[in-house]
């Protein structure tokens, strides 16, 4: 996915959101945002005007909404979403806010409000991660976010820790992280977006970073401020290497009637570039992205079965309206483009908001979850006789294992949140009306062990589709015959493939994300009495992929790596594909595992306490969904992604036109479902081989780390920065601590700054911080290695613990780290088998040869320098040992 996307010729998207007006303002509300923000509605003026005409989006490809309600917000989204193929683009400007924690960034929409100490802090606002968890499902290509509100730096940490899909999205946000900014007086648009839009109209080609980079440098040059007085710095967050055209040599444009014909609507009688725009006359607003409902000339097609609208006229001044209506209801009519009639003011067909089913699923099953979804929104089953919407339904997923933790245990949390460190409807969305765990096993494992006050009650339905999981092995590398390819446990099929290919690898996503990874680590285990020998056979060099898919979009970046990894998946991704498929360089063959249980989709119904005002349309609405889900157009869907049918013999493939590339189409015998017992037992192993882990940091405390020009030292870049970032990714269950190093004379080649033992994370960074500092020595990395090797050696021998050893350094004193030292360093690293990430603040110091790297590879760590973002890449590492979230 590397490389400049070019979205021209493309079915690309944009929904631009300005909130200008707010139902509930301060002072005269208590809870209201701080106020309007009149600057808003120029910025959407100009920028779907500069837009428009810069070709990427053709005349139907703009939505602008203005001041929308959060409800209306997000089904704009969604359906933006749908749409899009190549590039998307959504723009918010408006109110942000961050809760106390600052983990979070919220989009305030019209009718947002503050209550603080509430359930839900921010009603009427949407959290960013919802925003990307839509963003993710969709389609398209590339997906760029640009924010114009306070705040807006806080989303970067936000994508950083969103797994479920950011590689194709791209950030571009006003300001950083914590800082408010002004909107200006009214009467132009905002300094951010004045400066984007200026560059868009400049008339060249611009890509995103491109533009980032000259914006940032216009607030500089401007000496814009933030409130706190400090520099204003727009920032940006994407993949490396990620980019997208945005700016297009400009195309003339031809006389315009003022107040286009626009399906947005825009606002009657504003100029389309910066010019006034007409003040509120208190009437009702019309919906924030569709035209007003005035006395306009709509033209809908006469009804048919759906008697859906075609298209809305309107946004012209009054005095065109009736004439542009009528020639063009004549011009229709003259084409033989028949049965459309006039709907004059009286002619009220509006439709009611329809009823909001939420539908929680597995990561690995979003996609087609919600393309299910988007597919029974719009059939017969869900429109009324009048044309309208019956339901409307919202597909999200979330970390499998958090899933059965908070139907087991955390129901009252997930109804009313009271901690912050306990929010399911943060971590995991909103409380659920129907459940789509990917093996029926996750619903027997809530009921088996569902806590004895639960506010739930789960009522299993049928079982939609079924997958198995397979190896997907490099085509070079694959067994020939049937024999070698079907019914063999999974240990046999990696042991020949490792016979075929020393050199051979075989990754697995994580275990608690997804079931397909779960269920992986089930035939894992069942081949060796190791837990922990078998992780360490599947780590990966980086970070654990959280999905399948993810994990297959990642292996194309090393071509090599490419061709000799084989990659435990469900069979349907080999058919429906991944957001990465275009890139994909080397096709693979499924090898189907004995003992690996497959994937069976299931439809949970989950009925929540007190949740009754709406029970009796509620059901309607879940039965209507479950009876078109689970038969003929609903298993269609399941079958174009590639699944099999799941209750006839031997699991034929639902469709058998869509057959995935390297699948064979009656693989037998194919795997029974989980057992409850044996995904239960997997999961404990797992995590006890995961963690609670053992980490033991090598803070370098030499002198060089804080000389003149020097960066080892201070801010979030230098050691202790590094460190400290990293402790995020430990729990209060795992064990760990610090040791300085510096001194060469013979005594003790380090100091320790916190003892090994468990700590909490605020109290560890005030220890380390209060004595941190460096001293006026040199270094002995090769003592220091020894030593810390030494010490892990005799901790958790006889357990199966993670451990992990840090060494953080600007490797100035590797010259210690060279010839005999070098190799006594190495060959110890060899016998404890402990990994060790050696993190260089020093560009180049993991290339190939050098000492960092060598140490990283013998002992089955992984090694990071300043080409990389150290912070990130460290708290994976810690995260994987640690247990963060227990």
């Amino acid at each position: 996915m590397d490389g400049r996307f070019d979205p021209r010729g493309r079915v690309n998207r944009a929904l631009l959101v300005g909130v200008s007006e707010y139902d509930h303002t301060k002072p005269a509300e208590s809870d209201g945002v701080p106020g309007d923000l009149p600057a808003v509605r120029h910025n959407l003026e100009r920028l779907e005007d500069v837009l428009r005409r810069g070709g990427l989006f053709g005349e139907d490809g703009i939505t602008v909404c203005r001041s929308p309600s959060l409800d209306e917000f997000s089904e704009e989204l969604h359906t933006a979403a749908h749409r899009a193929e190549g590039l998307l683009l959504c723009y918010f400007a408006g109110h942000g806010a961050v809760p106390s924690a600052g983990d979070e960034l919220f989009l305030q929409m019209r009718n947002a409000r503050v209550v603080a100490g509430g359930r839900a802090v921010f009603p009427g606002a949407d959290a960013f991660s919802a925003v990307l968890t839509v963003l993710a499902g969709s389609r398209a290509e590339r997906i760029v976010v640009i924010l114009d509100c306070c705040y807006a730096g806080n989303a970067a940490k936000v994508w950083h820790d969103f797994t479920g899909g950011r590689q194709k999205i791209l950030l571009l946000m006003s300001v950083q992280a914590n800082r408010l900014i002004d909107s200006g007086d009214g009467t132009r648009a905002t300094p951010f977006t004045e400066e984007l839009v200026r560059l868009l109209d400049s008339g060249g080609e611009l890509s995103l970073l491109e533009i980032f980079e000259q914006v940032r440098g216009a607030m500089a040059e401007a000496g814009r401020v933030t409130t706190l007085e400090d520099p204003w710095e727009p920032q940006f967050a994407g993949e490396p290497g990620m980019d997208v055209l945005l700016g297009t040599a400009r195309e003339e444009e031809p006389a315009r009637l003022s107040g286009q014909l626009s399906h947005t609507g825009s606002e009657e009688g504003a100029a389309a570039s910066g010019g006034a725009v007409p003040e509120d006359d208190g009437s009702p607003r019309p919906h924030a992205c569709r035209p007003p409902r005035g006395p306009g000339i709509r033209l809908v097609r006469l009804r048919d079965r759906a008697g859906t609208v075609v298209r809305w006229f309107g946004g012209l001044r009054r005095r065109v309206r009736v004439a542009v209506s009528t020639l063009l209801v004549l011009a229709l009519a003259g084409l033989g483009l028949g049965g459309y009639q006039l709907i004059g003011p009286g002619d009220d067909h509006s439709c009611a908001p329809p009823l909001e089913l939420r539908l929680l699923t597995d990561p690995e099953l979003e996609p087609t979850v919600r393309a299910a979804a988007d597919r029974y929104l719009v059939s017969d089953a869900n429109t009324t006789e009048r044309g309208c919407r019956r339901t409307g339904i919202t597909v999200y997923s979330a970390k499998m294992s958090s899933v059965v933790t908070a139907l087991r245990r955390h129901t009252d949390a997930w109804q009313d949140p009271s901690t912050e460190d306990l929010n399911p409807q943060r971590d995991i969305g909103p409380q659920p009306d129907v459940w789509i765990p990917a093996s029926a096993t996750e619903a027997f494992r809530v009921i088996a062990d569902q806590a004895a006050r639960s506010l739930v009650v789960l009522e299993q339905g049928e079982p939609l589709a079924y997958s198995p999981v397979v190896l997907a092995v490099p085509q070079d590398l694959a067994g020939e015959g049937l024999g070698e390819r079907v019914g063999l446990p999974l240990s046999r099929l990696i042991e020949d493939l490792r016979r075929r290919d020393p050199g051979a690898r075989v990754l697995r996503p994580d275990p608690e994300f997804t079931d397909s990874a779960l269920l992986a680590t089930v035939g894992l285990y069942s081949g060796t009495a190791d837990p922990r020998t078998a992780e360490q056979s599947v780590r990966p060099a980086g970070r654990l992929s959280p999905t399948a898919a993810e994990l297959l979009c990642t292996l194309p970046a090393d071509r090599a790596a490419d061709a000799r990894t084989a990659v435990l998946v469900p069979e349907f991704l080999l058919k429906s594909g991944v957001d990465c498929a275009r890139n994909t360089r080397v096709p693979r063959t499924a090898e189907y595992p004995g003992d690996v249980p497959a994937l069976v989709p299931t439809f949970v119904r989950v009925r929540w306490q007190d949740g009754d005002r709406d029970a009796a349309a509620r059901d309607a609405a879940v039965q209507r969904f479950r009876t078109w889900l689970t038969g003929t157009k609903g298993r269609a869907v399941f079958g174009e992604a590639g699944f099999r049918h799941a209750t006839e013999f031997g699991y034929p493939l639902l469709d058998d036109e869509h057959v995935g590339t390297g699948v064979l189409r009656l693989p037998r015998p194919l795997p029974a479902p989980a057992e409850r017992t044996s995904v239960e037992s997997a999961l404990e192993q797992y995590r006890r081989a995961r963690g609670p882990g053992r980490v033991l940091y090598l803070l370098d405390s030499s002198s060089s780390m804080d000389q003149e020009g020097a960066r080892g030292w201070d801010g979030p870049g230098g050691g202790p920065g590094v460190l400290s970032q990293s402790l995020g990714g430990l729990g209060t269950r795992d064990e760990y601590g610090v040791w300085a190093v510096y001194g060469t004379l013979g005594a003790r080649p380090y100091e320790v700054l916190l003892p090994f033992g468990h700590h909490r994370r605020a109290e560890a960074a005030r220890v380390v911080e209060a004595g941190a500092g460096v001293r006026d020595a040199e270094a002995d990395p090769h003592a220091a290695l020894l030593a810390a090797l030494d010490d892990m050696a005799g901790r958790g021998a006889d357990d199966e613990r993670p451990r992990l050893i840090v060494h953080i350094t600007d490797d100035e004193d590797n010259n210690r780290l060279t010839g005999r030292n070098l190799d006594e360093v190495l060959t110890r690293a060899r016998q404890v088998r402990v990994p060790v990430v050696m993190v260089s603040l020093v560009a180049g110091s993991c290339d190939p040869g050098r000492p960092d790297a060598r140490i990283a590879e013998a002992s089955g760590g992984r090694c990071l320098d300043a080409d990389e973002d150290l912070g990130r890449g460290l708290y994976d590492e810690v995260a994987r040992v640690g247990m963060k979230e227990e």
